[in-house]
């Protein structure tokens, strides 16, 4: 059976994919809508925070032996304390300034990231080797591997934590005023500067479980970051701003067009979801869920 001229299984096993790296979308997506959302700051840091999570992946296997379930954890802690650290250092002084200073505040940070990498490593890729989970599942219409449908479940389970957090929760209640009226929140007794350095960190450390969840999959190298990130600037406006919902469905979505369109128009599908951006905005320029949660 076809559809529109092509084989269903071999549209089904491109639209796994596509859900895949949808995922990967969403999960990296987050933390720049969350730092966005709350403080106000375009962290264009953010694919270098999803490349040293991925490469810290790497470095615990072959340097360490410490296994993709330790680093799960670990790589992103590290690269939250980092982040911690460059927000103390750096952000903090530029909270009240225009969304340019810190535009170009972290593209420096970036550039200066990757540049030590590169100097260490190179810029060519390092294979993780075996996925740690092995094996296929067989869905009826495609069989697909256990590690792929793990990527799936462990993005979403995230993405809705993330979600829940930020807008059921005390601590959510807590982020948001503190970013509305800090004064106000510190008359209560919390330490407003400590949480927003947590909320960077946290969101830093989404990048880094999206990178550590890429790692098996792809080659990991000083530049792999480059191209996420303006991707995942496409998905943060195209959901809108800060919307920490939008962003989740938005990646998933562009995820599975860029699927489709690889299977209908390939030379049109490194471009569709920023002509995709591009419609959005000329309609709402908010973006999709803009000022919407």
């Amino acid at each position: 059976m076809d559809i529109f001229g092509v084989p269903v299984q071999a549209l089904m096993a491109q639209l796994m994919i596509g859900l895949v790296n949808g995922c990967f979308y969403a999960v990296l997506s987050l933390g720049l809508a969350v730092i966005f959302g709350l403080l106000h700051v375009i962290n264009f840091t953010h694919g270098a925070m999803f490349m040293l999570g991925a490469l810290l992946s790497w470095a615990g296997l072959y340097y360490f032996e410490l296994n993709y379930w330790v680093m799960l954890f670990l790589a992103p802690l590290v690269v939250g304390v980092f982040g911690i650290v460059l927000e103390r250092l750096f952000l903090k002084r530029i909270y009240k300034l225009d969304y340019l200073y810190g535009l170009l505040l972290t593209l420096g940070l970036t550039l200066i990231i990757e540049g030590a990498v590169r100097s260490v490593y190179g810029v060519s890729g390092k294979p993780y080797g075996p996925a740690p989970i092995s094996g296929v599942t067989d869905l009826g219409f495609l069989m697909i591997p256990n590690y792929r449908l793990w990527v799936i479940v462990a993005s979403l389970l995230v993405c809705a934590a993330t979600w829940y957090t930020i807008e059921r929760t005390r601590l959510g209640a807590y982020l948001r005023a503190a970013t509305e009226n800090p004064k106000l929140v510190e008359a209560f007794g919390i330490n407003v500067p400590v949480l927003v350095s947590l909320t960077f960190g946290f969101g830093v450390a989404l990048a880094a479980f999206a990178g550590v969840l890429a790692a098996p999959i792809m080659q990991v190298s000083a530049l792999t970051g480059q191209t996420m990130i303006v991707i995942v600037f496409a998905v943060v406006v195209i959901g809108g701003m800060g919307s920490i919902a939008g962003t989740v469905v938005t990646g998933i979505g562009l995820g599975l067009v860029e699927a489709l369109t690889k299977v209908y128009y390939p030379e049109a599908s490194s471009m569709v979801m920023f002509l995709v951006m591009v419609l959005v905005l000329l309609v709402r320029p908010n973006g999709l869920f803009g000022g919407v949660e």
